[in-house]
Parts: C-alpha cells; sequence; structure tokens
C-alpha cells in the first residue's frame, strides 16, 4: 500500500521515489467540485439557482441530490468494462440510461450518480468557454501549486499507472479521471482548506453534509454522509473526515482530512486487489494516531 501524508501544512512523503501516476478515480470529483466552487467565488455560477433548462441546481449536482441517475446501474456497462471495450460516447451512455428521466425531484432524496459529476464538468466547460482540462488547470492545479497532474484521454496514459490498467479505457469515467502521484492528491486536499482557494463561507458551505444514514459494515464510517464533492462524516475517535475515496478495475484511493481543535493532518492511501474499507481504515488509523497521540 503507497500512503502519503500532509502534517500541519507540511508534506510528509512516506510513498515510494520517484512517485508513480496513479488513477485518481473517484478524488476526481472533489477537484471538479472545487472548481465549480472558483467560478461561485467569482460571481459566474450560483449555488442554489436552476442550472439553464433543468430543474436542479449546482448545489444538488455536487451533493448527489439532483435526482439523477448513474450509469454503474447498467448491467451492459459493467459487461462492457469487464471485456475491456471501448467505452461508449457520452451521448449512447445517457440514452441506454435514460438520463433525461429524473428518478426523484431535486432535493428529494439523494443517490450517487457519476452522471452528476459528468454534468458538473460540462457545466465548467460551458461557463469557462476552455477545455476541461484547462479550467481545471488554471482554477485548482496551478493556484494550489499541483504539479504532474493530467487527465487521462487514453488507454496508452494508464498503462504506467499500475497492474491491471493497460486495457481500461478512461472514457468510461465520463466525468474525466485525473492521474498523477499520490504526494500530489493529499496536497490538493490539505491546501483546499487553507482558504486561498475559496473564502471561508465557500469552504463552509461546501462542508454541509448530507448524513447518509449509521455505520456501514467492513468500512470506518460511524455516521457516513456526502458534502460538496466531498465524503464526509465521523469515525472513532472523535474525528470527522472529509475527503473521498475511490475505486476502479483492480485499485483504490482514499484521501482524507481531520482536525482536533486546531490540530490537523490529511493522508492518502492507495492499493490494488483490497476493498474500499481496508484502504479507508488505513487511512483513519494514520489520521486519528496523529490527531490522539
Amino acid at each position: 500500500m503507497l500512503i502519503s501524508a500532509v502534517l500541519n501544512g507540511q508534506p510528509l512523503l512516506l510513498a515510494e521515489h520517484p512517485e508513480p501516476m496513479l488513477p485518481w478515480w473517484s478524488f476526481t470529483k472533489t477537484v471538479l467540485a472545487a472548481t465549480a466552487l472558483t467560478l461561485v467565488r467569482d460571481g459566474r455560477l450560483d449555488l442554489d439557482e436552476p442550472l439553464t433548462g433543468n430543474d436542479y441546481t449546482l448545489r444538488q449536482l455536487l451533493r448527489h441530490e439532483a435526482g439523477l441517475a448513474d450509469y454503474a446501474e447498467l448491467a451492459e456497462y459493467h459487461t462492457a468494462v469487464a471485456n475491456h471495450e471501448p467505452a461508449w460516447s457520452a451521448q449512447e451512455m445517457l440514452q441506454r440510461l435514460q438520463a433525461d428521466r429524473l428518478r426523484y425531484s431535486p432535493g428529494a432524496g439523494w443517490r450517487y450518480s457519476n452522471v452528476g459529476y459528468l454534468m458538473v464538468a460540462r457545466l465548467i466547460e460551458r461557463t469557462t468557454d476552455l477545455p476541461l482540462a484547462d479550467a481545471v488547470h488554471a482554477r485548482v492545479l496551478l493556484p494550489l501549486g499541483i504539479a504532474n497532474v493530467r487527465f487521462a484521454t487514453a488507454r496508452a496514459d494508464l498503462q504506467q499507472a499500475c497492474t491491471g490498467l493497460a486495457t481500461y479505457d478512461p472514457g468510461w469515467v465520463y466525468h474525466g479521471l485525473l492521474i498523477g502521484p499520490l504526494s500530489q492528491a493529499v496536497l490538493l486536499l490539505d491546501r483546499l482548506f487553507s482558504e486561498h482557494l475559496l473564502p471561508a463561507d465557500l469552504l463552509q458551505a461546501m462542508q454541509e453534509t448530507h448524513t447518509l444514514g449509521g455505520p456501514i459494515a467492513g468500512r470506518p464510517w460511524r455516521a457516513p454522509g456526502y458534502a460538496l464533492g466531498l465524503m464526509r462524516g465521523p469515525v472513532d475517535g472523535g474525528v470527522v473526515l472529509a475527503g473521498h475515496t475511490g475505486c476502479g478495475p483492480g485499485s483504490v484511493v482514499a484521501v482524507y482530512r481531520g482536525c482536533l481543535g486546531d490540530v490537523c493532518a490529511s493522508y492518502a492511501a492507495f492499493a490494488q486487489d483490497t476493498s474500499e474499507g481496508a484502504v479507508e481504515a488505513c487511512v483513519v488509523e494514520h489520521i486519528c494516531r496523529h490527531l490522539n497521540g
């Protein structure tokens, strides 16, 4: 398992050198949410106004409350990925999913939706008039001093990332798949909370959480929840974590930050051929040991 950390604002590299380029999987959602919130900061988007042509808002998209379905519910999607097939076009995926049909009224429920973050990515592109990669780089990566991170666009981009991805088409991640060193993922999360990118009111809004229930078997959450591009909730030891777990073919990444008083710790872990819960538990153990030690 690879591990990286930022303790009291200082990077502590526990991963191997030179660091491999790893898939960030759904931690990409946190980066997209941060990008969208910079547009709210600049007055170019509103969190609570219905988006043009839709009944849902940006806040509802970012918190998975917009009523959208998810392509993970399609059996043929899983079959195609398992068979190493090229990704469908976004239009074909949306048609297969009947994505125009909302599964519930916006704000009336919760459903994890990769399609929702495809809509966030498209909104960023329309608002900035830039390709997604350029907008994310200019608005988040560059201001936070994050280096050597990019979107994977072809199978070749993943061939050096980790075992088992040489035949995976990153086009299956319709909102985009960031790849980069693990140390840069945890540094990005830690710096995101510094108020240098987003003002205090937006950071507070980003952490307003929809609680999803009680403990999950095999995972460390006591009361898991979802905020704006952040998985968030308490774990044992009185610590509330905020960050994101992501998984794809054969690997899991977990990137989280926790604080007790003025002391904060951010850890990220990446592992192959294991469960989400095992990687999350590793991160939780390190954070709680630092904060309670």
